[in-house]
C-alpha cells in the first residue's frame, strides 16, 4: 500500500468511526497531553498533541480555550490516584506479608518516580494545593490509605505499632528512598524498604 493509499484508508476509517462526544474528545486530548508532557515538558506544541491524538489541531481549541488549559488539565490528571488504586486492588492478598509489601512498595515507587519526573519536566516545585488540600483530595487520600492498610490485612496483629502508623512509615520510606535527591542517588529497592520496616537494621543474634 502506497503512502497515499494509507492516508485514504485512515480517513475512511475515521469516517466510519463513531464520532466522539466533546467530553470523550477532551479526555483523549488530556491523556495524550500528559504522555507528551512526560517527554517534552511544557514545550510540547498543540501540533504534536493533535498528531498524537489523531485529530486536527483546530479540534483542540473547540474543547479548550488554550494550550495552557490543556496542560493544566493534564497535570491535574497526573495527580489523580485512579491508576494507583487499580494496581493496589490487584495485589494478591494470599501472598505472605513480605511479598505483598514488596509488591505494594514497587507500585508506590513507580508512582512517585513518574510524579517526580513529570514535575521536573514541567518545572513544578510542588503539587498544586488543590491536589492535596481539596475535600476530594482528602477523601481520596483516606481511601488510598485504607487500601494500603488492607494490604497488611490480618497481619496487622504482628505489628508493634498501629497499622496506620506502619503504613505511614512505609509511605515515608518509599517516598524518600525513591527520590534521587533525598536518597543522594542511592535509591532503595522495594525489598530493602520492606526488610528495614519489618526487621530493622540490627544484626540478628545468629549473625553476631
Amino acid at each position: 500500500m502506497t503512502p497515499t493509499e494509507m492516508r485514504r484508508a485512515v480517513r475512511r476509517e475515521r469516517a466510519r468511526a463513531k464520532p466522539m462526544s466533546p467530553e470523550e474528545r477532551l479526555d483523549r486530548l488530556v491523556d495524550t497531553t500528559l504522555t507528551l508532557l512526560r517527554e517534552h515538558g511544557r514545550s510540547v506544541t498543540t501540533r504534536q498533541i493533535a498528531e498524537a491524538a489523531g485529530v486536527a489541531e483546530g479540534t483542540i481549541f473547540r474543547v479548550v480555550d488554550s494550550k495552557d488549559e490543556l496542560v493544566e488539565r493534564a497535570i491535574t490528571r497526573a495527580f489523580e490516584p485512579g491508576a494507583l488504586i487499580e494496581r493496589i486492588q490487584e495485589i494478591d492478598l494470599a501472598q505472605p506479608l513480605p511479598a505483598r509489601l514488596v509488591t505494594l512498595v514497587a507500585i508506590l515507587q513507580q508512582r512517585f518516580r513518574a510524579t517526580f519526573e513529570l514535575m521536573r519536566k514541567v518545572g513544578m516545585v510542588r503539587p498544586a494545593d488543590s491536589a492535596h488540600d481539596s475535600p476530594e483530595a482528602v477523601e481520596l487520600r483516606e481511601y488510598v490509605h485504607a487500601l494500603l492498610e488492607g494490604v497488611v490485612g490480618e497481619d496487622r496483629a504482628l505489628l508493634s505499632v498501629p497499622v496506620r502508623d506502619f503504613v505511614h512509615r512505609l509511605r515515608l520510606m518509599t517516598f524518600a528512598g525513591s527520590h534521587p535527591l533525598i536518597a543522594d542517588g542511592e535509591l532503595l529497592a522495594p525489598e530493602e524498604i520492606v526488610d528495614t520496616l519489618l526487621h530493622g537494621l540490627l544484626r540478628k543474634e545468629s549473625e553476631s
